[in-house]
């Protein structure tokens, strides 16, 4: 395997000519560190099976906190960095904000949120010039929350809602190290099918059969891949999970295998909430068998969602996750090989005690000539928003959890994620040694083994790709590999412009999903003709590159390294790498660089090391440039994308294709970045992609070029 033809390797005489001049470092060497996880517990904690492997508890002080106020508290340096909290607004640098781990179905995404869907609390401190860094995990199932920064810049604290918790510190060696060492503490995470890395195309809004056979005309008649189309609550039967509406999609299992025959596979929603209907089945048998959430008096708790009122599945107890995963047996049957779980935090839209009480109020304020300006926001306006996700509401129902009875806001946390873990558990029983793909709205660390995550309901605002940048490594970080965002934003009108330069950094993410909300602008990419060429390009090149993508990813989840990681990673003794919040690392032999402004046809980007940059327009079209180290203005027209490698690594590339199913890994193009030796290198990882044999140690081949 050689390079491209015309490429030339920089001479060893060119490349001292670009070392680095501030004569800087990569990484720190942990020889002299001991890696170590020391495991503290408080009160009586409650399980949630986030921990995989079995550590003593430690009887010594908490390194590195003081106990202050019901918390603990640590002393910022000005040049301190706090990573992690993986859901969460803001930068890639958490400091400067509080937050509140409290899963949220949260629809406006904005710098002046405090929770989002997930609850990951790991955060790894990087301590500053001359200070250890550090990782600290709070196993906790409630709220926690945390003010790094935000009351005094120099102090960082959290608490607990209730001092019954667990408490991780790890130490010893630089950032890469201890990020291994959580992910190692948690376990493996997610590996989804290989075709789970093609474009998925979804849509609240495809309301028929013809509808989905229509996307996947389009995408073929314009030539651009396609690996999945996602059905949102359409699909049902007045939006009851396990369901399918007959006269919708009169034959789900046909419509799936034909086109499967495509390459193409059927992605179907599960909501969390079970809807009311003494006919159905599955709320048949869960009432019968007591599987529901139930209220102080034993009765089961209701709350309305998509299908009107529903019953809640208690999903911390092991026999309700069987059976509730049992369920999707009625839809794997019909071919389906991949799930979405929504609405999992859980959502509610209301409880009929609160309707009831605010239509009273209501009434009352009906009978008065005026009302007044308080009564108007505070009754009227606040009183129709607080229906929704009432703090009351989660406060009154309760599980059951090992024989305890738990109120649910105690536990909050763990709802979505155990739903996560019953259907994870269930595809291992219902497909064993086969691989299924799973992601969900809502999560807890410890829910990354059984499936990915997307983030959540986002918007069609150049704001939100920069947010989708920034998450990506601090959710990575907390052991959610399979992820992404909904491309192009999910609501509000999205742009062709926006549509393209979301999709180029789009196409480095693990989940590439192109999805939005019923009403706003249709944006699927064939619908954006000015820019079809360079969309076909770029969706074409996120195929080509594959063989590295998966690869990486396969690295991270194996060897638990990181997919995505801030610059500060590798660089931790370059203080402009360390503050880089756009830029990121993408496994071992690429940094990406997005263009995440409107109007722009370039951006400012920093090198920590000399990198050979790859502007590219096509698979087959791209110019080459080596820069040194340093700061640089870099053009990149609206139809480009900037990818840059780093010395000593190659990038397999692959021709482009239609879905993945075609993908051919033993013809491969290197692009490369050779080192001063003239040497470029890469480990790739080559499987079936759809069982389980993830060990095989053919699996592994090193590439490398000449």
């Amino acid at each position: 395997l050689s390079p491209r033809r015309g490429e030339m390797s920089p001479k060893a005489t060119e490349w001292g000519a670009l070392a680095n001049p501030q004569g800087l470092t990569e990484g720190v060497p942990t020889g002299g560190f001991t890696l170590m996880i020391q495991h503290f517990r408080f009160g009586a904690s409650l399980p949630t099976d986030s921990v995989v492997q079995d550590i003593p508890v430690s009887a010594g002080p908490v390194p590195f906190f003081t106990a202050e106020k019901g918390g603990w508290e640590y002393r910022m340096a000005p040049d301190a960095i706090v990573y992690g909290l993986g859901e969460m607004p803001r930068g890639i640098n958490k400091r400067g904000w509080h937050y509140v781990t409290n899963n949220t179905d949260e629809a406006r995404h904005s710098e002046d949120k405090l929770s989002y869907y997930g609850a990951h609390n790991f955060l790894l401190v990087d301590g500053g010039a001359g200070r250890e860094c550090f990782g600290v995990f709070i196993d906790f199932p409630g709220k926690v929350r945390y003010d790094i920064g935000y009351t005094e810049y120099d102090t960082l604290r959290f608490s607990t809602e209730e001092p019954d918790y667990a408490l991780y510190i790890i130490t010893g060696g630089d950032l890469n190290d201890i990020s291994r060492q959580f992910r190692q503490l948690i376990g493996r995470s997610y590996i989804p099918p290989k075709w789970a890395f093609g474009l998925a195309q979804s849509r609240f809004g495809y309301k028929t059969a013809e509808d989905v056979r229509e996307v996947a005309r389009q995408y073929k008649e314009n030539d651009l891949p396609l690996d999945m189309i996602c059905m949102d609550i359409d699909y049902m039967q007045d939006y009851a999970d396990f369901t399918v509406n007959k006269q919708r999609f009169p034959d789900l299992a046909a419509l799936s295998a034909e086109l499967k025959a495509q390459g193409i596979r059927l992605v179907p929603i599960i909501d969390a909430g079970v809807r009311i209907d003494p006919e159905n089945p599955v709320c048949a048998e869960g009432l019968a068998n007591g599987y529901f959430c139930t209220k102080a008096d034993g009765t089961p708790f209701v709350a309305a969602v998509w299908p009107g009122k529903a019953y809640f599945a208690d999903f911390l107890r092991p026999e309700v996750r069987e059976w509730f995963g049992r369920q999707y047996k009625a839809l794997t049957d019909c071919g389906i090989e991949g799930f979405w779980n929504d609405m999992n935090e859980p959502a509610l839209f209301y409880s009929p005690e609160r309707l009831k009480a605010f239509f009273a109020d209501m009434h009352a304020l009906s009978r008065k000539d005026n009302i007044v300006q308080d009564e108007f926001f505070g009754k009227v306006v606040g009183g129709a928003l607080g229906l929704m996700n009432a703090p009351a509401d989660y406060a009154s129902f309760y599980h059951d959890v090992d024989g305890r009875r738990v109120r649910h806001d105690r536990v909050h946390n763990l709802y979505g994620g155990n739903m996560t873990r019953a259907a994870g558990e269930a595809f291992a029983r219902l497909r064993p040694g086969r691989r299924t793909l799973l992601y969900s709205r809502s999560s807890f660390i410890g829910s990354h083994r059984y499936g990915g995550i997307w983030l959540g309901d986002n918007a069609s605002t150049w704001a939100q790709l920069l947010a989708n940048i920034q998450m990506m490594p601090n959710v990575q970080l907390c052991g959610f590999l399979y992820t992404g965002a909904d491309l192009c934003g999910f609501s509000y009108d999205t742009t062709p412009d926006l549509a393209l330069r979301w999709l180029e950094f789009g196409l480095f993410t693990p989940l590439m999903r192109n999805h939005s909300t019923d009403g706003s602008r249709m944006q699927e990419y064939y619908r954006f003709a000015d820019m079809l060429p360079a969309l076909r390009k770029m969706l074409r090149l996120r195929y080509a590159l594959l063989p590295y993508l998966y690869s990486e990813f396969m690295k991270a989840a194996l060897e638990n390294t990181s997919y995505f990681r801030p610059l500060g990673f590798d660089f931790p003794a370059d203080p402009d790498a360390r503050e880089v919040q756009d830029q990121l690392l993408l496994g071992e032999g690429v940094m990406v660089a997005p263009v995440y402004t409107q109007n722009a046809s370039g951006r400012h980007v920093y090198l920590p090391e000399p990198m050979k940059l790859y502007r590219v327009r096509s698979v087959d079209d791209y110019d080459t440039e080596l820069l040194p180290a340093g700061h640089h203005y870099v053009r990149c027209a609206l139809d480009e994308v900037l990818l840059f490698i780093r010395p000593g690594h190659a990038v397999p590339v692959a021709r482009p294709v239609s879905c993945t199913a075609q993908l051919d890994d033993t013809s491969l193009t290197l692009w490369a970045c050779p080192d001063e030796n003239g040497s470029a290198r890469c480990r790739m990882y080559t499987d079936d992609g759809e069982t389980s044999d993830f060990a095989a140690p053919e699996h592994w081949k090193v590439l490398e070029s000449n």
